[in-house]
């Protein structure tokens, strides 16, 4: 496992995130009122300090009331503000020692503020979501909100025992108490903040194909009256499964669970071991299907191997646009080399600014990026061949699976593979800014 995390702050998000430390596991105990929409956590955070002594260090944790901070046991002073939990442990921690963190909260979950306006937990009409991608973990948790710093998670949810609870794992237990039902789930692969998950609501749980011996079980959590076109837009899933692991290797999680709200969602949204759809894109005509194959990949590409910094987003999301194309074509639908022409005529009428490998903050969801992305990986299979692309593809979700990687990772990673230098491929595709010819073939 490669974890290239960066020497200082994300550039994109300075204030998330502090590369002084790092988390391994996190332990969150949730109790949910949906009526009230009121969340009281308590979390013990088991991290290890880096080189340098830790007479001090932060958390990210949105605006709630705070009970209490303990570091290794004993009160810690502490001050919060601004989405920050600036902690002072009573003695220093010493270099590349471990400690363990307890912070006690309680509020009114509400999505934190970003440039793409609310992101986080998101009260519903009957439950609550989040989706996090990229800065909204803290809306819920506190955490160490840098994607390179990935850790295992132990989840328990408390909420009436009308709603299910669903997140990305393995459910160990489920315990129904007087009018309450606590869920537990398991997450044990490396897990960046943004990738954790939750849904709740008035879900009917569905098997999704049969796995068989040593398949992958896949639920879909549904409202009861979205059933019947839920069955028909996901019934092609499990063979999405089969074709993935075939092309991208094994699947990197031990479940694949999918949630569809009640409610309209922008896009779909990718956390680990999870996808979260809205109303809107089920329609019982398979109207959505692109969508449900480039979530499925982001499995491989983004959360399995994830980026060390922002700047790398198009490893992400150009992976799994070219995922879609991949699913079109092995399916009877359009080939990849006719979906990356029409991909190539929209982005040359489209302004040229736009550089893949490092976009900007403001353009890190363009949708240049993730057309541009899919391109870029397209030129690639164009110049390494079939033979040599797809081994390309398993070696790079093998070896760098539950790390971090950049830009430069993949550059390297892709030279072994090819025939000849991929340089300039790269420099014209992912440094430069403006739209190389369509590769041909």
């Amino acid at each position: 496992m490669a974890v290239q995390q960066s020497a200082g702050p994300d550039p994109y998000f300075p204030a998330n995130g502090d590369p002084r430390y790092r988390v391994h596991r996190y332990e969150l105990t949730l109790d949910y009122r949906p009526g009230p929409n009121r969340l009281g956590g308590a979390a013990r955070i088991n991290a290890i300090a880096g080189r340098a002594p830790l007479a001090e260090f932060q958390l990210n944790l949105a605006d709630f009331r705070l009970g209490g901070v303990r570091v290794d046991g004993r009160q810690a002073h502490y001050t919060h503000r601004g989405g920050r939990l600036r902690i002072r442990p009573a003695k220093p921690v010493r270099p590349g020692a471990a400690f363990t963190v307890e912070v006690h909260w309680s509020g009114n979950p509400r999505p934190v503020n970003s440039p793409w306006g609310g992101l986080g937990w998101e009260e519903l009409g009957d439950g609550a979501l989040v989706a996090s991608q990229p800065v909204g973990a803290p809306s819920w948790y506190p955490c160490n909100d840098r994607p390179a710093d990935k850790a295992s998670y132990l989840i328990s949810v408390t909420t009436p025992s009308a709603y299910s609870v669903v997140t990305g794992g393995r459910l160990l237990t489920r315990t129904t108490k007087a009018s309450t039902t606590t869920w537990v789930y398991e997450q044990a692969a490396p897990t960046s903040t943004y990738l954790v998950g939750l849904a709740i609501g008035r879900y009917q749980t569905v098997l999704l194909g049969d796995p068989g011996p040593g398949g992958v079980p896949q639920h879909a959590h549904i409202p009861a009256h979205l059933l019947a076109d839920v069955s028909r837009d996901f019934a092609r899933q499990p063979a999405m499964m089969e074709l993935f692991q075939e092309l991208f290797g094994p699947y990197p999680f031990d479940e694949y669970a999918v949630v569809v709200t009640e409610e309209d969602l922008d896009v779909p949204v990718e956390a680990q071991g999870l996808s979260l759809f809205g109303a809107n894109h089920v329609d019982g005509a398979r109207g959505s299907e692109r969508l449900v194959a480039h979530e499925l990949a982001h499995q491989w590409f983004g959360n399995s191997v994830s980026v060390a910094d922002w700047r790398h987003i198009w490893l992400n999301e150009g992976l799994a646009k070219y995922a879609e194309w991949l699913w079109s074509e092995r399916s009877g639908g359009r080939p990849a080399r006719q979906l990356a022409a029409a991909a190539h005529r929209l982005l040359s009428s489209l302004p040229q600014d736009l550089r893949l490998a490092d976009p900007g903050r403001k353009a890190m969801f363009d949708d240049r990026l993730y057309e541009r992305g899919g391109l870029t990986v397209h030129a690639l299979r164009r110049a390494l061949g079939d033979d040599a692309f797809f081994p390309m593809l398993r070696g790079w979700t093998s070896l760098h699976r539950g790390g971090a990687v950049t830009t430069q990772t993949f550059v390297t990673h892709v030279a072994r593979f090819a025939p000849e230098p991929v340089e300039e491929l790269f420099d014209a595709w992912a440094y430069g800014t403006a739209l190389p010819p369509l590769p041909e073939g």
